[in-house]
């Protein structure tokens, strides 16, 4: 093992391949981290979201990029995963039908297990308080409670290497967002946020995702790269 890969400080980030987990490996980088990023391919509405993923972290330089298969289609339960089940076009009260349940738990502990195969103390992941669809795996009170559940559950926190799960846009709004990833170098429009874009990754412009992803854009002032079907 070189005295490099010795000293570099790993990271295994999720890339959904959206705005804001484009957003966290940016982040990443700039902090100095060696950047492992891991994407789900899990029954989801659309591919084009992994399209954007490996775009981005090619473009970001991810050291490596993995997608793991899923099967979430498999229990259903939500418009993302079921395609009988329609994506809201408009505002609703509580959880919306695009939740996905476990989706986080199960992603961040797939993360997990790389981690420590990698040696990597952090986890990044791009869930937001702020401008977010109501979704309860995307709470401060969740990360809090998986980051105590790794280090209860690995060898590796055990043995007193514990994990971190980094969150860093936990708190801020989506036009925050937008102007930290802005001014990190970001191309935003390799990303895809549509909850059901189409095979050429435009977007609808009519989802909860777009609604955000488009009021971030505007609220920060900087011009929208989205495509639109």
């Amino acid at each position: 093992m070189s005295e490099l890969t010795k000293t570099e400080k790993r990271a295994v980030i999720l890339l959904s391949g959206g705005l804001d987990s484009a957003t966290v490996v940016a982040i990443a980088r700039a902090e100095g981290y060696v950047c492992y990023t891991m994407s789900f391919d899990y029954g989801q509405r659309h591919r084009a979201e992994l399209d954007a993923a490996a775009r981005v972290a090619g473009d970001l330089g991810a050291v490596e990029h993995k997608v793991i298969g899923l099967n979430l289609n498999g229990i259903g339960g939500s418009a993302l995963t079921d395609s009988s089940i329609a994506v809201p076009e408009s505002p609703s009260e509580g959880i919306p039908v695009t939740y996905v349940p476990a989706r986080n738990t199960v992603f961040l502990s797939l993360a997990l297990g790389w981690a420590e195969v990698l040696g990597a103390r952090d986890i990044f992941i791009g869930v937001n308080a702020v401008d977010y669809s109501g979704y309860p795996d995307c709470r401060p009170e969740f990360v809090e409670s998986f980051e105590r559940m790794a280090n209860l559950a690995t060898k590796a926190g055990v043995e007193g290497q514990g994990f971190t799960i980094r969150a860093p846009l936990q708190n801020l709004s989506k036009s925050d967002i937008v102007k930290a990833g802005t001014a990190l170098g970001v191309d935003y429009s390799l990303t895809v946020s549509c909850y059901q874009a189409d095979d050429q990754g435009r977007a609808c412009g009519k989802c909860d995702s777009c609604r955000l992803r488009a009021e971030g854009f505007t609220a920060a002032g900087i011009a929208d790269p989205t495509r639109y079907f």
